[in-house]
């Protein structure tokens, strides 16, 4: 078994989004990323943080836009304010959001043009139609980390635990685009270890730490991990009992050093390319 090294293809993917934000600075646009934090969790402050040095480090600027104790209507007003300033090309939305809110109806209000985590149901619709647009960071992370694997994706099993708009849905999407054969399952599939055993690709998005054991895993299966589960000591663990599954599975990613780098190196990418998309739209 080979572990799947998120932190290299972030970095790759860094490196090249650095040079395409100089080359836009040269051209006098300056690609910036706006996150709306309406939330004091801790978790996403830390997050925010890590967002905001790893873009400022590849020239990105980035403005974080704290609401204090935010209705709905605060937010979409902000999320509103923000779509409509051309010095600003991408728009996250942080979670989580206050009681009775819920990023779908927020969601809306971000331009699919600066839509770069894909939060806005319109982003769902044209992946579903293979449509441009930006997928959810996290879910393009998993289909870039398949390709740097060299995975021949067309006409593979593939198995997805979970169907979140965030992850499992919009990856079963892409996954769907490269012409694999997906199966979404979910809390009610029936014999969901017997389902997940077909699977040529597994990827794990339930947020339930070390569900998937040995007993999901085919012989030789690349196994994509999602989850990012807090311990009590303060670190981090998938939805993969890796220890179990790393004896059966070809290739498998590790929580963290796997998905992560690359969700946040993508929510750049995303935020260069909706740069550069200004040339054309406005």
């Amino acid at each position: 078994m080979s572990d799947i090294d998120g932190r290299a293809v972030a970095s790759d993917i860094r490196a090249a989004v650095a040079a395409d934000a100089a080359r836009l600075r040269e051209e006098g646009i300056v690609p910036t990323l706006a996150v709306v934090v309406p939330t004091d969790d801790e978790g996403t402050a830390w997050y925010v943080r890590s967002i905001r040095k790893a873009a400022e480090k590849e020239g990105i600027d980035c403005r974080v836009e704290h609401l204090k104790d935010p209705g709905k209507d605060e937010i979409t007003a902000k999320l509103q304010e923000l779509s409509a300033d051309p010095s600003v090309h991408g728009i996250i939305c942080q979670t989580p959001l206050p009681e009775g809110v819920t990023l779908s109806e927020v969601g809306w209000h971000i331009s699919p043009y600066k839509d770069v985590d894909g939060a806005n149901s319109e982003s769902l619709g044209r992946l579903a139609a293979g449509l441009r647009t930006f997928a959810p960071a996290t879910a393009a992370a998993v289909l870039e980390l398949l390709k740097r694997e060299d995975l021949v994706l067309e006409g593979a099993k593939a198995v997805v635990v979970g169907r979140s708009t965030v992850v499992g849905k919009p990856a079963a999407l892409l996954l769907l685009n490269e012409s694999a054969t997906v199966t979404v399952c979910h809390s009610r599939t029936k014999d969901l270890a017997a389902v997940c055993r077909e699977a040529d690709i597994l990827v794990a998005a339930v947020g339930r730490a070390g569900m998937i054991n040995a007993d999901f895993v085919k012989p030789g299966a690349t196994v994509i991990d999602v989850g990012t589960n807090p311990t009590e000591d303060g670190g981090l663990v998938g939805d993969v009992d890796y220890d179990a599954v790393a004896p059966v599975a070809a290739r498998l990613t590790p929580v963290p050093r796997g998905v992560g780098p690359v969700t946040t190196a993508l929510l750049l990418r995303h935020t260069v390319v909706a740069a550069e998309l200004t040339k054309t739209h406005g």
